[in-house]
Parts: structure tokens; C-alpha cells; sequence
């Protein structure tokens, strides 16, 4: 039955985004309506980025990139940064049981930056590999601009499609190379609340671009 409704979606969209990034936002402020503490909300948010890693893999998309954590967000309490930084090592633990080829992306040069993850700064195959995931992590915009080789985040390709969760209208500094031509889809729900009827509410949004690449 899964593969059915899963081919029937792909022939209603006939354009499938190459390359989609997601801003998870809203894991805070889900936790806070639920009654528990802000840096709860993180752990919640693994499942819902496993859910869409299922759904992109299915549609065929060739490329996912989320935000883990900015270089901006290490400034928040304590006790949010530690869950932040341990939610993202836990994603990639538990990415690296299932097919991917990952890159994690970000200043592994501080401290901030966690210990596990060093060994992922070069794209790393799992599996089968097929679909690339970039996770954004220590991430800075202007530590990626002005790299001393170059763009660091240049083994990441150009964006068709982000998705911010949250209800926020803005980048928040997420790659701005690669999303200078990238429509945004902005759901009000937050990072916690996904569901697949989120995904292809974007998906089916995309359809009506009018993708010109300034041409």
C-alpha cells in the first residue's frame, strides 16, 4: 500500500525539488506548550527529520540539507546547548544504520563543534548511500563565506526548495550560496508538530513556481 500512495503522489508532482533544505524551527516553543522545558524540545525533533529523510528518499529527491545548530545559537543557555549538540549526534548515530551519503557541515575548529562528528566533515557513505544529507552544524554564514580555501560549503549544491518550520520568514543565515535562487515554503507548524501532509503541502506549493533562474 506504502508503495502505491508513494507513486501515486510522484505522478500528481511533476516537478520533484533536486535538492531541498529544512530549517527545523520551533522545537523551543513546541516544548514550552507542552508544558515542559525549552531544551526538551530538541530530542523531539529526531523523529520528524527521520520522517522527511523517509519521504525525500521515496519522491526521489536527490539531496537534503537541515540545520543542526548555528555558531548564533551556541549562545543560548547551557543546558539548550548541551541538548542541542547531543540531538545532533544522535541524528547522525542513528543516519548512519540507514542509507545516506552524509557531509556534516560547520566550524569543527571550536569547541562548540562535537567531538563524534569530526570524523563526518567528509561525505561519508552509509549503506547503500543514493541520497545526499548535509547537516548544518556549528554553522555560521560568515564562517562559510569567508573560509580560507574557498567556500567551505562548496561540496553542497545549489537549493531548489526550503522548508522552515516554525512560522518564522526568514533565512537565519542558512546557506546563502546555495539558496540564492531557492523558492521558501514557511509552515506555521512547529519542527515537533511534522506530519507527511506537511511535506507534500511544500511539495504541491512548488509545483506552482515559476522556476526562471532570473532568465
Amino acid at each position: 500500500m506504502r508503495n502505491s500512495e508513494v507513486n501515486e503522489r510522484k505522478r500528481a508532482f511533476k516537478r520533484i525539488p533536486r535538492h531541498i533544505g529544512v530549517i527545523p524551527d520551533g522545537n523551543r516553543r513546541w516544548a514550552v506548550n507542552c508544558g515542559l522545558e525549552k531544551k526538551d524540545g530538541y530530542q523531539h525533533g529526531l523523529d520528524p527529520g527521520f520522517q522527511l529523510y523517509d519521504l525525500c528518499r521515496e519522491m526521489g529527491v536527490e539531496e537534503l540539507t537541515l540545520y543542526g545548530f548555528t555558531v548564533d545559537n551556541t549562545k543560548r543557555p547551557a543546558e539548550q546547548k548541551s541538548a542541542f549538540q547531543r540531538a545532533c549526534v544522535d541524528a547522525v548515530l542513528e543516519l548512519s544504520k540507514r542509507d545516506a551519503e552524509l557531509l556534516v557541515m560547520g566550524n569543527d575548529r571550536s569547541p562548540c563543534f562535537p567531538e563524534e562528528l569530526r570524523a563526518f566533515t567528509k561525505r561519508t557513505k552509509f549503506g547503500q548511500g543514493g541520497i545526499k544529507v548535509n547537516f548544518l552544524v556549528n554553522y555560521g554564514w560568515d564562517w562559510d563565506l569567508m573560509n580560507e580555501s574557498g567556500l567551505a560549503s562548496r561540496d553542497i549544491s545549489r537549493i531548489d526548495l526550503i522548508m522552515r518550520w516554525g512560522g518564522m520568514r526568514r533565512l537565519s543565515g542558512f546557506l546563502p550560496v546555495q539558496s540564492v535562487y531557492a523558492d521558501i515554503y514557511v509552515l506555521d507548524e512547529f519542527w515537533p508538530e511534522f506530519t507527511e501532509e506537511q511535506f507534500y503541502r511544500g511539495i504541491a506549493w512548488y509545483q506552482t513556481q515559476d522556476k526562471t533562474l532570473g532568465g
